[in-house]
C-alpha cells in the first residue's frame, strides 16, 4: 500500500520526521519496502500490509488512526469537515438477491458536471502512483485510498431501471470498463439492471453504465460484499483491481456509512450545483455487536513479560477501545467494528507486544518435557521411500494437475483443470523421458518410483507406484507395505550419516537443450591401455562434451585390444547440429589414425 506522506499529515499534523516514522511503522505496525522522494516534497511509503490487519490499514485514515494511537498524538476527524448535502426524496430502488452481498447503499446526483478535479485531489492520486481520470471518478478513487471503503458512480440515465445485485447466469458475459468481455457464470456476484450487468461486484465496472464527459446524472455504490465471493470471481477472471484487494480481505459493513458520507460530501465540494437524492441503504443483516474477555494472566503469560493492568488499561484508551474491569483480572472490551483481527485472547497478547515494542520481549526457550509420537503415515511414507532406494529405484515427483480426473480446480491452466486420480499416468511419462536419457544418466537400467498423492472423488489416497522396462505398477500406501512381509514400517525412519549429502556439494543446473551421444572405437596394440586412448580423445574432444569419454567395451583378438568409448554432447546455451558434432569426431578421428598401428573402427 503507498502511502503519502504529505496525505497522512492531514489527519496527524505532528507526525514524526518521515525518516523516523518508518522506523515506527516497521517495528510496530508492518514492513516499509520503500521510499520514494516525489518532487514537491511529498514521501511516498510503501508498506507491506499483512491480511490480517488489511481490513483497516490498506488506507490513509487507517494508518493514520493507527500511528495516532500508537503514538499518543492528535488525530484530525474529518467528519465534520464533511459537508451535509441537502437531500431529496428519491425513487431508486436497489434489491438484493443474494447472500454474498451483506450491505448496499446507493444515492442518486443529478446535474453534475463532468471536468477535471480540483488540484488538491490530482495531487493525493498522483502522489501515489494513481492517473487522474475525471472529478467523479478520482472522487470514489480518493474515498477508497482515504477511507479504505470502495466505491463506484453508475451514469443514472444509463441504467435501466433500478439496481439489483444477484449472481449471474451461466454464460452471460459483460464489456469491463478496459473493454475486456468477461464471461461470468452462476458463481459470480454482479450489479445489474433491467437489462444489462453494470457491474462485476467488488471487481470491475462495465461500459454500459460507464460515467463519460456527457454524464449528468449518476447513481454513486458504496456497497460491501462477501470476501471469498469476491476473490473467487476475481480470480476466475483474471481481474485485480484495488477495489477487489480490499473487499477480499474482508471489510466491515459498519465502514459503508462512512464512505457514503464522505463520497457525499467530496461530490458536493467538487460540484457544487449538484442536487442529491436520500440515500437507499440495504443492509439484511447487521454486523453484530461483539465483546471479548480476556485475562491479564494469560496474556502474560503468552507473552513472558508481566502487563500490568495500568499498562493494559493505558493501550486500551490509547485505541479507544471500550473496557470494562471484571474479577479476578478479566477485562471485558467491546471490539471495534473495523477490527476483525480481534476473535481471541492470543489476539490481544498479539496487539499488546506490538504496540509496546517486541523488543520489550525477552526470548526465553522454554522447558519441553516429551517424546515425539511416531506418525503411522510418515513412518510408512519414510520406509517405503527407503526400501525402494535400497532396492536400486530412483525418486521422482510427477505433476498434480492433469487435463481430467475427479476434482476440478479453479486457479490452473486451462489444459490442467484437474487434480490427478492416479500416479501412473505421470510415472510412465517420467519413465519415457528418463529412458531417452539414459546415456546421459549413465544409467543401463531405469527404475523410478513416486510416493505421493491422489484426488479421488471418495476423497484424498496416498499411492505408491514403481516403474522399470518391466512394468508401471500402482498401489495404496497400505497396500504396499502389506506386500512386504518380511520387514516393518512400524518405526521412523532416519537417513543414516553416509548417505547424507556433503556440506561441500553443490548442485548444477542441467541443460535444457538436447544432448548428442556418439561412440567412439579403436583397434590398437595390445601394450596400448585404455587410458593411453583416452587421453589423445580429451585432447581432441573440445569444451562441448559433458560426460566421457568413459569405456564402455573392451575385447582382444590377434594380438591387438579394441576400446570403445561413449561421448556426451550438449550446450547450455543452444541445440547443437550434427554437423558441429561430426566435425569434432573427425578430428578426433584423424589423431587416433595418426598414431602407429592404430585405426578407428
Amino acid at each position: 500500500m503507498k502511502i503519502s506522506y504529505n496525505w497522512l499529515k492531514w489527519y496527524v499534523p505532528q507526525i514524526p520526521e518521515v525518516d523516523k516514522l518508518a522506523d515506527i511503522v516497521t517495528y510496530h505496525l508492518a514492513e516499509v519496502e520503500s521510499m520514494e522522494k516525489l518532487e514537491g516534497g511529498d514521501v511516498v511509503l510503501d508498506i507491506k500490509i499483512l491480511p490480517n490487519r488489511a481490513h483497516d490499514l490498506l488506507s490513509h485514515q487507517g494508518v493514520a488512526r493507527e500511528l495516532a494511537s500508537l503514538l499518543e498524538i492528535e488525530f484530525k476527524n474529518p467528519e465534520p469537515l464533511y459537508k451535509i448535502p441537502n437531500s431529496n426524496p428519491t425513487n431508486l430502488k436497489i434489491k438484493i438477491d443474494t447472500d454474498k452481498c451483506r450491505r448496499y447503499a446507493g444515492r442518486i446526483i443529478k446535474n453534475i458536471k463532468i471536468g477535471s478535479s480540483p488540484a488538491w485531489v490530482v495531487e493525493h492520486l498522483e502522489s501515489i502512483g494513481q492517473r487522474s481520470i475525471n472529478n467523479i471518478v478520482d472522487a470514489t478513487n480518493t474515498v477508497m485510498y482515504d477511507s479504505g471503503q470502495p466505491t463506484h458512480a453508475f451514469d443514472l440515465d444509463k441504467v435501466d431501471g433500478g439496481i439489483i445485485v444477484r449472481q449471474a447466469r451461466d454464460g452471460e458475459q459483460m464489456t469491463a470498463l478496459d473493454n475486456k468481455e468477461v464471461k461470468l457464470s452462476a458463481k459470480d456476484m454482479v450489479i445489474a439492471d433491467n437489462t444489462n450487468i453494470l457491474a462485476i461486484a467488488g471487481v470491475k465496472g462495465g461500459k454500459s453504465a460507464e460515467v463519460d464527459s456527457n454524464t449528468k446524472n449518476i447513481i454513486i455504490e458504496v456497497a460491501n460484499f462477501d470476501p471469498v465471493s469476491v476473490r473467487k470471481t476475481a480470480q476466475s477472471a483474471n481481474i485485480q483491481t484495488d477495489s477487489k484487494k480490499r473487499f477480499e480481505n474482508d471489510l466491515s459493513p459498519e465502514l459503508v456509512s462512512y464512505g457514503m458520507k464522505e463520497l457525499s460530501g467530496l461530490i458536493m465540494e467538487i460540484c457544487p450545483e449538484a442536487v442529491f437524492e436520500d440515500i437507499v441503504d440495504e443492509y439484511p443483516v447487521k454486523q453484530e455487536d461483539r465483546k471479548l474477555s480476556f485475562s491479564l494472566h494469560k496474556v502474560s503469560k503468552v507473552l513472558g513479560v508481566d502487563v500490568t493492568s495500568e499498562e493494559m488499561k493505558s493501550i486500551l484508551d490509547r485505541y479507544n477501545i471500550h473496557f470494562e474491569e471484571k474479577e479476578d483480572g478479566i477485562i471485558e472490551i467491546n471490539v471495534p467494528p473495523m477490527r476483525l483481527d480481534f476473535s481471541m485472547e492470543e489476539d490481544i497478547a498479539e496487539e499488546v507486544a506490538r504496540i509496546m515494542g517486541y523488543d520489550k520481549i525477552v526470548p526465553k526457550l522454554p522447558k519441553i518435557d516429551f517424546k515425539p509420537q511416531a506418525n503411522d503415515i510418515f513412518s510408512k511414507i519414510s520406509w517405503s521411500r527407503e526400501k525402494l532406494l535400497n532396492d536400486g529405484y530412483s525418486e521422482v515427483m510427477t505433476y498434480v494437475f492433469r487435463n481430467k480426473g475427479d476434482v476440478e480446480v479453479l486457479a490452473s491452466a486451462s489444459d490442467k483443470k484437474f487434480l490427478r486420480v492416479n500416479l501412473s499416468d505421470g510415472v510412465k511419462e517420467s519413465l519415457k523421458l528418463n529412458q531417452l536419457n539414459s546415456p546421459l544418466l549413465e544409467m543401463d537400467e531405469i527404475k523410478i518410483f513416486e510416493i505421493g498423492t491422489v484426488f479421488k472423488k471418495e476423497g484424498e489416497e496416498i499411492h505408491v507406484c514403481i516403474a522399470d522396462k518391466k512394468e508401471v505398477k500402482e498401489m495404496s500406501l497400505e497396500e504396499f507395505c502389506k506386500s512386504m512381509p518380511e520387514t516393518s514400517p512400524g518405526t521412523f525412519f532416519q537417513v543414516s550419516s553416509e548417505k547424507n549429502i556433503g556440506e561441500n556439494s553443490k548442485f548444477k543446473m542441467w541443460s535444457l537443450y538436447p544432448f548428442i551421444a556418439r561412440d567412439i572405437a579403436v583397434w590398437v596394440p595390445e601394450i596400448i591401455s585404455s587410458a593411453d586412448v583416452e587421453k589423445i580423445i580429451k585432447e581432441n574432444i573440445g569444451d562441448m562434451v559433458v560426460l566421457g569419454p568413459k569405456l564402455f567395451d573392451e575385447f582382444k583378438k590377434d594380438g591387438k585390444v579394441s576400446y570403445a568409448f561413449k561421448v556426451i554432447f550438449q550446450s547450455y546455451e543452444r541445440t547443437l547440429s550434427d554437423e558441429e558434432i561430426n566435425t569434432i569426431i573427425n578430428k578426433i578421428t584423424e589423431k587416433l589414425n595418426s598414431q602407429s598401428s592404430w585405426s578407428v573402427r
